[in-house]
Order: C-alpha cells, then structure tokens, then sequence
C-alpha cells in the first residue's frame, strides 16, 4: 500500500536522525571537546544580507548574524524563520516550513524580504548562492525513491533568480561518468556550489554505490565526473580549491573528514579538524573553513579551520548552525 505524504515525511524524518545519530556518535568519538558556554542572547534588531564584514547563521531556527570580528559576541536575531541558510552579494536563500508537513525556498533580497518562493518536495538539507547573487541551489531528501534500499535520496534544484528559469531536479542534465554519457535510474545530486562565472558549478553525484565531484554546466545543461569519494563541495572565493567532506575509507557509516582538493593537481589536504563533519562547508576566506558540529544533546555550534592543514579548530558562534560570509559578487 502507498505511503500519504505525511507517512513519507514520518519514515523519511525518522531515517535523518538515525543518520544523524550516527555523525554524532562518531564526532563524540572522535573529539574530546568541552561543552562550550550558551551564545549571548538574541538582540532584538536589524539583521540584513547587505555584504559587510558578518557572518549570517541560524540561532533557534532563525536567521541571524554577527559580527565577524567578534563571532561569539552579541548577535542579531530576526523573525525569519529558516532551516537552512545561505546568502551573497545581497541575495539569499532560506530553507523554511511552509505547513506543518511541507516545506519551500524563499529567495530574499538584503532586507530579508521574500521575493520568490518555490514549494520542495522533501526536508531541507543544503543551501547555496552563486558569487553574484543571481543563482541559487537547494537540495532536500525525499522518501518513496523505489530504487533505494533506504527508503529515501534526494533531490537538487537551481532557480536564476534574474529569468525565473528553474531547475527542479539535477537529475534531468546529461551526465558524463569518466569520458562516457550515463544513464542510472540511481542517480542523485546535493550540496551545489558555485562558480563565479554564473554557469560552471560543482555538485556531489552518487551512482552504483560510489559518490562523485562533478562539474556542472548550466548552458549546456551537463554534468561531468572528476574524482570520487568528494561530498558536499564548497568552491574557494578564487575557483581553485574545494572544501568538502570525506568519507573515512570510502564508508560514510565511519564519519567524514574535513578536507581540501586542489583543483589544478587533485591534491587533498585534511584539515585539522579530526571530528566527523557531516555538513557543506562554507569558505569564511580565501583560507578558512566554517561548519556545524552537534553537540550529544543535538544542539548546533559553528567552528572554524585553516583550510590548509595548519593550526587547529576553533569554537566560532556557540548555539548556531549554517554559516556564510556576507560577501559581495
């Protein structure tokens, strides 16, 4: 018998947190870390996507920033409620419930104003924002996939904020796997991240088991393979380098390590990082990394890291998830 919709979100929430309870699990093994103190409570006040020297996160389920001088400090928080964030160049998106049992994409201009709204066919779990502002990309799981073992994948879309021109699903482009076109009834993408010449971008394909970095064209409505074992990827303000999560051994189920490919050599570096990472990394600069580590209890913190190997993790905006640098395009 067919699942109703809220029976697929009730199985589909449900497998979520059993996954997250494994990335847990694993960064409690993985990092002796001291329970930081309780964020300073939310001010009352302006919070805008005016690029600036901030860093834009959720605080409680909504959208909030500081200072970036002084991340653990006193934050903003508005009444924009959002799962998942992301902005630049004055543009951003936000992941949000829009029932009970639904959720949608609000694109929001500087003043956190919602201009366009797309209904999402699943839970919301990555956020993007080309350089210029004009492209954003989204992805959510969905349950019913009669394909998958577990019940549920995912779906990636991208909307051109400038034309309305949008694209449901990743899944409709052309893939080429190793120099030759494919064809899989498997395949899924996430976590889209953004050139900035508003048409290469970078996204994680899984197939037959294996999960890949691929290189999208959005003229040419294509994607390409370049390596394997590359999730969640985070391109550099320059274009060179990719931020992304490594699964330990090529199994997820032993957790992700945070690391950087060289694009021009293929090179990995890992970061410092030795907690599981189960999140898209965002680029602070052209050399450090943010990204949300959980706590046993659940609750969200953001730390940082050289993105070169060097130096060590720091706490960065205790009791706050999904960061970005308010930059400009």
């Amino acid at each position: 018998m067919a699942l109703s919709n809220r029976g697929r979100l009730l199985v589909l929430a449900a497998a979520v947190v059993l996954l997250a309870g494994v990335a847990a699990g694993y960064t409690a093994l993985a990092a002796d870390r001291t329970a930081p103190p309780l964020p300073a409570a939310g001010t009352p006040g302006e919070v805008t996507l005016t690029p600036g020297p901030r860093l834009l996160t959720i605080t409680d389920r909504h959208l909030a920033s500081v200072s970036a001088a002084d991340p653990a400090g006193p934050r903003m928080v508005s009444t924009v409620e959002c799962l998942r964030v992301y902005a630049a160049a004055g543009t951003g998106i936000c992941l949000r419930p829009a029932t009970a049992w639904s959720y949608e994409v609000a694109v929001l201009d500087a003043d956190l104003r919602p201009h366009q709204v797309i209904a999402v066919p699943g839970l919301p779990n990555r956020a993007r924002v080309s350089p210029s502002g004009r492209f954003v990309a989204w992805t959510v799981f969905v349950g019913g996939d009669s394909y998958t073992s577990s019940g549920f994948s995912t779906r990636t879309g991208i909307l051109d904020t400038r034309t309305g021109t949008t694209v449901n699903t990743l899944e409709e482009f052309t893939v080429i796997r190793d120099g030759a076109p494919y064809r899989n009834v498997d395949v899924n993408f996430w976590g889209v991240t953004f050139a900035a010449d508003d048409n290469r971008f970078y996204a994680t394909m899984s197939t037959g088991g294996r999960r890949y970095l691929v290189r999208g064209d959005l003229a040419a409505r294509t994607v390409e393979t370049l390596r394997d074992n590359v999730e969640c990827p985070s391109l550099s303000p320059d274009g060179t380098r990719i931020a992304f999560k490594q699964a330990i051994d090529a199994d997820p189920m032993k957790g992700w390590r945070l690391s950087v490919l060289d694009l021009a050599t293929m090179r990995v570096t890992q970061t410092a990082e030795r907690a599981s990472v189960d999140d898209q990394a965002a680029w602070l600069d052209g050399a450090t990394l943010a990204y949300t580590l959980r706590q046993d209890d659940g609750r969200p913190d953001v730390w940082s890291v050289p993105a070169d190997g060097s130096g060590a993790p720091r706490l960065l905006i205790p009791g706050a998830e999904s960061p970005a640098a308010l930059t400009s395009g």
